[in-house]
């Protein structure tokens, strides 16, 4: 496994981001989306990160929010749904994938947690040449708003079983998505942090397959 950390200079920003590559050249690059109040060391996004590496694709886990906007956020809880920001960051990080040497001409494929699911789906809308396949844990897909009626990338969300005013707002959204395919998964016992014993595991397998359908399988994407 080939390890680094990165940043990713953009016009308003320096993100710190952990790569991934599996020592065989992997069929994608997973970009990780965090969800509210978190970050690239999300236990719960590097457990599912883990999962995928040893899938054979790569991954990129990155902080969506600079320290001084992370430790504002941290006390008004206004930045992580502010969706247009995070989506700006995300489809810079996508660019970012697109052109660096280590990952250059990889398909891209996105996950997203929470608030990151709405910015992983506005930036596959955004971005529809570079993103081959979005995976949503747990996600806030509605807050996607008009984006979702132009994503075109494969979509998955995961969603548990005892998370009832989430699964419904997935459900609402799967609706929304008319140029895509996609598929709504609910996860048995699960609650929305998928605390529950195996169920992250159920979560992490379901993810690489959709990847490996979706993205792995597919030529690489300029």
């Amino acid at each position: 496994m080939n390890t680094a950390e990165v940043t990713i200079e953009l016009a308003d920003a320096a993100l710190p981001g952990d790569l991934a590559l599996p020592d065989d050249a992997p069929g994608g690059v997973v970009l990780f989306a965090h969800g509210s109040g978190s970050s690239r060391h999300s236990p719960r996004n590097r457990a599912v990160a883990a999962g995928l590496n040893a899938a054979g694709i790569g991954t990129l886990l990155i902080d969506l929010l600079t320290a001084a906007e992370d430790e504002r956020d941290a006390v008004t809880a206004e930045l992580r749904f502010d969706i247009g920001l995070l989506t700006r960051r995300l489809a810079g990080a996508i660019d970012w994938l697109a052109a660096a040497p280590p990952t250059t001409g990889y398909p891209i494929g996105l996950f997203g947690a929470s608030t990151g699911a709405a910015a992983a789906l506005a930036a596959a809308a955004e971005r529809p040449g570079r993103v081959g396949a979005v995976v949503s844990r747990g996600g806030r897909p509605d807050l996607a708003g008009d984006a979702l009626g132009r994503v075109a990338a494969p979509v998955l969300l995961i969603v548990g079983a005892r998370d009832p005013e989430v699964l419904r707002l997935n459900d609402d959204a799967a609706g929304r998505m008319h140029g895509a395919v996609h598929r709504l998964e609910v996860v048995p016992h699960a609650s929305h942090l998928f605390e529950e014993p195996g169920t992250l595991e159920q979560v992490t397998d379901m993810a690489a397959r959709w990847f490996d359908r979706y993205l792995t399988r597919h030529a690489p994407i300029s």
